[in-house]
């Protein structure tokens, strides 16, 4: 994607199932789980630079001590910072002298030697990027056994309703929140759970110091989570830590967001990406399993691990659009996935240039649609492939040297035309220096297009905004003089706002959402607007089961082509010499490529939750109000 778009959180889980010990002697140090989380979270750096945090727990500490450790961070590289941090205590002890293989005292005085970890890289969608937003969040208390950590990578789209309940519950909430709704909701039903727990055994005669032990052992994680995530609507992947020892993680029932797990003898690990932990564990991918939709990951205090479904699972509609950009295309099947997804619109391209592929160069913007591109010249190769062959048939045995080399030879012509110079800076206030700077952000490779000959096609992993390509790169294309340019993008339309994790809720934003309300203006059909608008508005106040997506009809009149043929129009800069066209993807190849991941909810509008509904239908209220903002 050639502009920014925020997104997915990452998380990071690692239960070391045998004592510091253990790896003291096999790895040579005791520091292998922290080195483990350090790495999962680097590897995973791309799906959060706004924020960064670690909890370490401690199984066996006496009373008094303190068993729960945790650093957070906002600075320009958090990742670092949270490490350094970590890591101060230990070369402060070596400075002093210390013996820090000496694993009685590291336990007891070095702050993270413990044996569970949980990591959380954020993207803030909130907005807001103050410290108190940034996961790992607390819920501490005197028992260790409610005593609660909570990251995740999810939105929730009816905080409202939630926070409400909270209130009924008799609570006060500090922050209105999806983070804080889930941390608290969590933290009652394990308040009810240790509850229930200390009753039963209070009535069996137990002492209160003897209760405490029972309740860690039989603590009912399954129930609790099942308990607190029967509301939530969105998508999430929800990491949890209980101060006594266990842990989860749990998957919301449409399978949105990612988790991925790998045990073995020595330990528990969990991430957000399957090649993450492959390459951090140096295991194979059949090794790394997903947590199911509806599913949980519970660790119990003794190491055990079991799967247990918190809520029934639906269909599966795991995100599309991640497969496309967010995720590592390391991962194979992705690899492969992004691959298809440019070999498919080869027939397309072909079309767009009249199979004049002598003239025509092919590149891609930016380094993300490398994979797509890869694949969409294989696909002008296996056309090539025909038509060298049927020229071959034509001759049908006449044909001279030359005219077999010209055929031969005809390859796609392959160039790097654009790398990625400088970064915008945002510290440049106002407008006009901004769009000078955005204009700079991409170089060009000087040479390779036969001016007012060549056609150039550039491929796109998605085109959300368009503000990148009408104040950039279009204008730094048009210095080559090329004929015309079309550019490609592999994902298709974007024309409605995400509400499960990636930061797209403003529909005025979608550049196809503003062609389809320019295209309703030309047509003289501003009354679909007004109609929409009013339909929205009548069910502002309805349950969100009950909500209908009305956004849809803004797009019904006109062909996705249509709406390509009016983006081009609108992203072509002024003063800009050649022709520009605009190639999206299709909604059935996308799921040709992608088969196991449908959720497709930003092109097509079909949200896997009621509250993607309520979301779009605010979200178009917003727009026609005025109103600038998340709506949700």
């Amino acid at each position: 994607m050639s502009e920014l778009i925020k997104h997915e959180c990452g998380i990071a889980l690692i239960r070391l199932r045998k004592p510091l010990s253990y790896y003291q002697e096999k790895y040579g140090t005791w520091q292998y789980g922290l080195n483990k989380l350090y790495l999962l979270m680097e590897k995973q750096h791309n799906r959060g630079q706004d924020g960064a945090g670690v909890v370490s727990v401690k199984l066996n500490l006496k009373p008094g001590q303190e068993y729960i450790h945790r650093y957070r961070s906002v600075e320009q590289n958090p990742i670092k910072d949270v490490f350094d941090k970590v890591g101060k205590p230990v070369k402060k002890a070596m400075k002093a002298g210390k013996d820090i293989n000496n694993l009685n005292w590291v336990y007891d005085n070095m702050p993270f030697a413990g044996e569970l970890y949980l990591g959380h890289l954020r993207y803030g969608t909130f907005g807001n990027n103050s410290i108190e937003f940034v996961h790992p969040v607390m819920r501490q208390n005197n028992w260790k056994s409610r005593t609660l950590v909570l990251a995740g990578n999810f939105n929730l789209t009816n905080t409202d309703e939630l926070f409400q309940r909270l209130i009924d519950l008799g609570q006060h909430p500090k922050n209105y929140t999806d983070t804080v709704t889930a941390l608290e909701k969590v933290g009652h039903f394990l308040d009810e759970e240790n509850q229930f727990r200390f009753r039963q055994y209070k009535n069996e005669g137990f002492s209160n110091r003897e209760i405490s032990p029972l309740i860690e052992k039989t603590l009912d994680v399954q129930s609790i989570v099942e308990n607190a995530s029967k509301d939530w609507d969105g998508g999430y992947a929800m990491a949890g830590l209980i101060g006594h020892g266990d842990a989860f993680v749990a998957r919301d029932p449409w399978g949105i967001r990612p988790a991925h797990y790998y045990i073995d003898d020595e330990v528990v690990v969990v991430a957000s990406e399957r090649p993450v932990i492959q390459t951090v564990m140096d295991v194979k991918g059949e090794d790394v399993h997903q947590i199911k939709p509806g599913e949980a990951l519970i660790i119990k205090k003794d190491g055990s691990v079991s799967t247990q479904f918190v809520r029934v699972p639906h269909k599966r509609k795991s995100c599309s659009f991640e497969r496309i950009y967010f995720s590592r295309g390391s991962d194979k099947d992705i690899y492969q996935e992004r691959k298809a997804l440019g070999h498919l619109l080869a027939p397309t391209i072909l079309e767009a240039i009249n199979f004049d592929v002598k003239n025509t160069v092919f590149s891609y913007i930016p380094n993300t649609s490398e994979t797509a591109f890869y694949g969409l010249v294989k696909g002008v190769r296996d056309h090539l492939m025909v038509w060298k062959k049927e020229q071959i048939r034509i001759k049908n045995g006449n044909i001279t040297e030359e005219d077999l080399e010209n055929i031969i030879s005809l390859e796609p012509r392959v160039e790097k035309i654009a790398i990625k110079d400088v970064k915008l800076r945002t510290f440049i206030a106002d407008d006009a220096s901004r769009d000078d700077l955005v204009a700079h952000v991409y170089d060009v490779t000087y040479g390779v297009i036969r001016e007012n000959e060549d056609t150039l096609v550039i491929i796109d992993d998605s085109i959300v905004r368009g503000t990148t390509l009408k104040k950039s790169i279009l204008k730094i294309l048009d210095r080559l003089s090329p004929k015309k340019v079309i550019v490609v993008s592999s994902a298709p339309q974007i024309r409605y706002p995400d509400c499960y994790g990636i930061d797209m809720a403003e529909l005025g934003k979608f550049i196809a959402f503003n062609a389809a309300i320019e295209l309703l203006k030309d047509h003289d059909k501003q009354h679909i607007i007004d109609e929409v608008y009013s339909k929205c508005k009548a069910q502002e106040n309805l349950p969100k089961e009950e909500i209908v997506n009305y956004v849809k009809e803004i797009y019904r009149p006109f062909t996705p082509e249509q709406v390509s043929a009016k983006i081009a129009e609108l992203l072509k800069p002024e003063g800009c010499r050649a022709e520009i066209d605009i190639v999206y993807q299709t909604v059935e190849n996308l799921h040709k490529a992608c088969p196991n991941d449908t959720g497709d909810w930003y092109f097509t509008g079909d949200y896997p939750t009621p509250g993607g509904n309520k979301v779009v239908n605010t979200s178009f209220i917003n727009f026609v109000e005025g109103f600038k903002g998340r709506a949700y």
